[in-house]
């Protein structure tokens, strides 16, 4: 039975589990289930020259031709910080010197909302925009074009948390906080947003052996160093801001988007109200869902409460190596 790609656009702030999210993609693209329309990077995890070098930094790496990588459009308000102490300065460990050099200047790309506006105009109710950073690209494309995020098929985004501490406030996750005004714009935009947040994806450990059962194959690839490499960065990193409960890993919180799409069995979602708390002194950034038992008429978001945690770290893993199987094996 033939499988109809699934069309993506990827907005991403690399960041290490942006470019392990990337990679996946990639290796889906590979096998023909995914058609990536356009990735368009955003501020976050580290600033914008960083995310959009790392993003053309992988695409090269891996010899893929012909995705437009749009730039960040600027942040609406936020005071928290960048994630470059977890992520390193580059947001690739550190590692961004060892990768092919990016021949596109910022100044020449166009910024991420055009893209996003562009992209979605043309095929309306036919891609899957997937959020796995801070919300910023998407208000500013539904500011500049009111309604366009309902052109959407899904706004599957990474971020929030519901049930359990945040990261970086005792409340908030970083891809809300970060610019919570551009998160609850969204969320006032459309009805069709699914939310992977911190109560799920705080589970998906990638552990050394993992890494190890990834790249073994051929282990001498520039792939497979740089991935060893980014890997044992992130080991470090995660246990050194005490992310893993001690377990030596990092956390894969990005895949749980590209999970949905692709592995949805991995994945139990509730339907709801997700409100995004703008000007609390102690709660900016924190994302809101009414459980009261009383009639409710406009919910926009299916929330992730629930992940077979072992089915879809079997299903990143698989899909990953198939990037080794590959004839150049990059």
């Amino acid at each position: 039975m033939s499988i109809k790609p699934i069309k993506v656009i990827l907005d991403t702030d690399p960041g290490a589990d942006d470019i392990f999210a990337l990679l996946w993609l990639i290796s889906l693209s590979l096998q023909s289930v995914v058609e990536i329309t356009a990735i368009t990077t955003v501020g976050g995890n580290v600033p914008e020259l960083s995310t959009f070098q790392a993003a053309h930094k992988i695409l090269n790496l891996l010899g893929v031709k012909g995705i437009e990588v749009g730039r960040a459009a600027p942040r609406l308000r936020g005071e928290i910080r960048n994630a470059v102490h977890i992520h390193g300065q580059d947001g690739m460990g550190n590692l961004s010197h060892t990768l092919p050099n990016v021949e596109m200047e910022l100044s020449q790309a166009r910024y991420a909302d055009e893209v996003i506006i562009e992209k979605l105009s043309q095929a309306p109710g036919e891609i899957d925009l997937v959020a796995i950073g801070p919300l910023t690209n998407l208000a500013a494309a539904e500011t500049k074009s009111p309604g366009i995020l309902k052109q959407a098929k899904s706004i599957v985004l990474m971020g929030g948390a519901f049930d359990c501490p945040g990261n970086v406030t005792p409340e908030a996750e970083f891809n809300i906080a970060f610019d919570a005004q551009a998160a609850a714009q969204v969320f006032a935009s459309s009805d069709r947003i699914v939310v992977l947040p911190l109560d799920i994806t705080s589970h998906l450990l990638l552990t050394p052996a993992m890494l190890g059962s990834i790249t073994k194959a051929n282990d001498q690839t520039k792939l497979a160093i740089f991935l060893d490499q980014l890997g044992h960065f992130m080991f470090k990193t995660n246990q050194e801001h005490r992310e893993t409960g001690g377990i030596e890993g990092c956390l894969m919180h990005d895949a749980s988007a590209i999970a949905y799409l692709f592995y949805p069995e991995t994945l139990w979602l509730q339907r709801a109200r997700v409100e995004i708390e703008t000007e609390g002194k102690f709660t900016q950034g924190k994302t809101l869902c009414d459980r009261r038992h009383y009639p409710k008429t406009n919910p926009n978001a299916f929330v992730a409460t629930q992940v077979d945690a072992p089915h879809l770290m079997a299903a990143l893993i698989a899909d990953l190596k198939y990037l080794f199987s590959v004839e150049s094996c990059f």
